[in-house]
């Protein structure tokens, strides 16, 4: 799975249309140049690659009043909507995922309805748990990693990872089950994306040739 999928098709979505500098825009706004892979080639590529397997619609815009060439603007399809939904649901619940998977799930965590969201959770610590399991017939942490040399450092961080994830996971589901945040269907959403021409403050000042696009 990657994280580039999910992260434009979201970022499109929140917006309705959306030009590739826009997109970039919000993924620099999120910090997401840092935790993944989404540097402008990436982005300008997953744009076109969706747009052509149907998951966008791209609209030729006019050129601009400063003389500049015509912008593409992106729209979701109904396929990418269903594209889009499906990653995020396997991302929630996907321990053996990276971590630039997961935080671009959380990040749109919150278009999907409270109660789905807490469930895809609730399966993201059973399977954790499954996973702690299995490793654990093999690596006991409680005998410390110095048993399997050196090498048991590596089970034994394996070991913490999913530790702090299961808890954390249950700090959000009870942060959750109190209310926090606004979910599909509950009114108004938290929107996290620039409105055209405000200045992004974590911009990375990098030109891409398709930034003028």
């Amino acid at each position: 799975m990657s994280a580039i999928r999910l992260l434009v098709l979201g970022a499109v979505r929140q917006h309705g249309r959306a030009h590739g500098y826009q997109v970039r825009g919000d993924l620099e706004y999120w910090g997401a140049h840092e935790w993944s892979n989404a540097k402008p080639g990436s982005i300008y590529h997953a744009l076109k690659q969706m747009a052509r397997q149907g998951l966008l619609h791209a609209h030729e815009t006019a050129p601009s009043t400063a003389g500049g060439p015509p912008r593409t603007e992106y729209e979701v399809t109904e396929a990418g909507t269903e594209e889009y939904f499906r990653l995020l649901r396997e991302a929630l619940v996907a321990y053996d995922q990276k971590m630039d998977i997961q935080s671009a799930a959380i990040g749109f965590l919150v278009d999907l309805p409270r109660e789905e969201a807490i469930a895809l959770l609730r399966e993201r610590i059973r399977r954790i748990g499954q996973w702690r399991t299995a490793v654990t017939e093999h690596y006991v942490p409680e005998d410390g990693p110095e048993r399997l040399g050196h090498i048991g450092e590596i089970m034994n961080l394996w070991v913490h990872r999913a530790d702090s994830d299961a808890t954390w996971t249950r700090g959000l589901v009870e942060r959750l089950e109190r209310g926090a945040y606004t979910f599909a269907g509950e009114g108004e959403p938290f929107v996290g994306v620039l409105a055209e021409g405000e200045e992004n403050p974590y911009a990375t000042g990098e030109r891409h040739p398709e930034d003028d696009r």
